[in-house]
């Protein structure tokens, strides 16, 4: 239930869906309140502006990404972890050839620390996060595409049962049964590390956070991109409201999950 409800609530509150409201608002308004129908395109249309202009996805973002630094990778690590989210199974026509997204260094760097460190355990943890289609697991889409990339399938584990974050760290946690003083490398987009970091610590498990796929720290450029700063400005609203729910949920150990100072 708490998926589902997730899922419609997030359609209701996204970027697009609010400025659809806007606009549909101010189309039946336009003649009962033309007053307050110019107010609401005006708000649309500030909104486009100011996005196109100034740097608020840096604004939103780099809070985000900034909150677990990329550390020095240590000399033995005995697991690592990546999450699902770099696979688009609608881009799927071929299972051979999954779709990637924005997300693909989520792989690619997964695959070349499996190289770094040949004698690590592998988990790559992704099911399938769509409310209506339960039947495609980005798990089973990441297996030809990781042994492309030079992945041994005899280290890895496929979890392909989880939704969502929370799930990502209980079900790879029962499939490796880490032991104490294990070390584990979590490989997930930047801005996603506080919240998937929080789950592993609340379930008990000190993963060490390897952040990639960075788009909030770059140079600030002139130029009119509005489309593309709403999209990203839809993937940190989708993240900061993510945290509050998690924590919340009891889904977190803490509200903005931060570094750990070294014991």
């Amino acid at each position: 239930m708490a998926f589902a409800l997730s899922k419609i609530l997030w359609a209701l509150v996204s970027p697009g869906s609010l400025v659809f409201l806007l606009l549909g608002s101010a189309f039946l308004l336009h003649r009962r309140r033309p007053t307050l129908s110019r107010c609401l395109l005006g708000l649309v249309l500030l909104a486009f502006i100011a996005t196109a202009t100034l740097p608020i996805t840096r604004w939103v973002v780099s809070p985000l990404e900034q909150r677990f630094p990329l550390p020095g990778l240590p000399t033995n690590v005995d697991g690592i972890i990546v999450l699902g989210g770099a696979i688009e199974p609608s881009d799927t026509h071929n299972p051979t050839q999954p779709g990637l997204n924005d997300a693909a260094e989520r792989v690619t760097a997964f695959a070349a620390l499996a190289q770094h460190f040949p004698n690590a355990r592998l988990i790559y943890s992704g099911g399938s996060g769509s409310l209506l289609d339960q039947e495609t697991r980005e798990a089973d889409l990441a297996k030809p595409l990781l042994q492309a990339l030079g992945v041994d399938p005899a280290r890895t584990i496929y979890e392909r049962n989880s939704r969502n974050t929370w799930e990502n760290a209980v079900y790879s946690q029962k499939l490796a049964d880490p032991k104490p003083g294990e070390t584990w490398l979590l490989v997930t987009s930047a801005w996603h590390m506080p919240r998937a970091v929080g789950c592993f610590r609340k379930i008990g498990w000190n993963v060490v956070p390897y952040p990639v796929d960075y788009f909030g720290n770059g140079p600030i450029r002139a130029g009119l991109d509005a489309l593309n700063q709403f999209r990203f400005i839809g993937i940190a609203e989708k993240e900061w409201l993510g945290l509050l729910t998690y924590r919340l949920m009891n889904r977190s150990d803490a509200l903005f999950p931060a570094a750990q100072e070294p014991r």
